[in-house]
């Protein structure tokens, strides 16, 4: 009979499954990697059991067992949403199921179908930012223009035919006739240094009480800029009927000195940014004088007999 020493029992203790105290069995439950739409599936991997230190991955000799585990639990990569293995793969060099490649249908640009509604409207806000600020400037160069106010003096009136008559009006009512026949010469001034301006007027009229007695009106024309012109017009009228102012007119044959009224408009007009800006003045000239038939001297108006407004 056999005695057994310490060395042996030694030796046999690890191998003699009776020493080994049974260990329970435990689970890691990890978030499944198989769907890409927001599962909340798990999959549960059991972790190997490890009877004796040598086989607990902790031991510095990572072998089969190791190399095991990892490659048990890259396998569940390839596993389907139901926990089973995909079968029927082809196997890569590594040993690995091959997979299909998803390619990129190309850009993303036609989805996003705003775009050229985005390029529309950013057109549309530089148009309309483009007419606001040439608005503005136009409202600023209108503003800093309208002070230059074309003044006009009225020089001198000369009458070369004035005198009274008697006859018929136009529908045959018998009345007391004038005719009258003068000249009147006006200065305009341009006091403005950046642009010129178009002259013209209404009508000029010579009245007597409130009856016209003779008319005209000034030619359009352009006066450049810081500049004075002076101008000659021939006021007309034949055979005016006076009606019952007649009776009240001194005037005859002779002469005689007739108070007169010379009113008329002075318009001037000056495109400053082309026809975009233009800036309009109008001056109201309102004379008082006294015409005697019997002189042919021109009668020139001083600064108060005259208004400008």
């Amino acid at each position: 009979m056999h005695v057994k020493s310490d060395s042996d029992v030694t030796s046999l203790a690890p191998s003699s499954p009776s020493w080994s105290p049974k260990r329970p069995v435990y689970y890691v439950q990890s978030p499944s990697r198989d769907s890409h739409d927001g599962d909340k599936s798990t999959s549960m991997q059991a972790t190997p059991v490890y009877n004796s230190p040598m086989e607990s991955p902790s031991h510095p000799s990572i072998g089969r067992q190791s190399r095991t585990s990892s490659s048990s639990r890259f396998s569940g990569i390839f596993r389907s949403s139901s926990g089973r293995k995909v079968r029927g793969k082809r196997m890569n060099e590594k040993g690995w199921p091959e997979c299909t490649v998803i390619q990129e249908e190309g850009p993303y640009d036609d989805l996003n179908e705003d775009n050229g509604l985005t390029r529309r409207c950013q057109l549309a806000l530089a148009f309309l930012a483009f007419v606001l600020m040439f608005t503005t400037f136009c409202l600023i160069i209108w503003g800093a223009s309208r002070p230059y106010k074309a003044d006009v003096v009225v020089k001198s009136l000369l009458m070369d035919d004035f005198y009274p008559g008697e006859g018929l009006d136009s529908t045959g009512v018998p009345t007391k006739l004038v005719t009258a026949n003068c000249s009147l010469k006006i200065n305009v001034h341009n006091p403005a240094s950046t642009f010129g301006i178009h002259v013209t007027s209404s009508p000029i009229n010579l009245k007597y009480l409130d009856i016209v007695i003779a008319t005209g009106q000034l030619e359009k024309y352009y006066q450049p800029r810081k500049s004075h012109r002076t101008r000659s017009l021939i006021l007309k009228g034949d055979r005016v009927p006076l009606y019952g102012a007649g009776a009240s007119m001194p005037l005859s044959n002779t002469g005689g000195s007739v108070p007169l009224t010379l009113e008329f408009d002075l318009i001037t007009r000056a495109n400053v940014v082309g026809k975009l800006v233009r800036v309009k003045h109008q001056t109201h000239v309102l004379c008082k004088l006294l015409v005697d038939s019997s002189k042919s001297k021109a009668i020139k108006l001083s600064n108060t007999a005259c208004t400008y407004g």
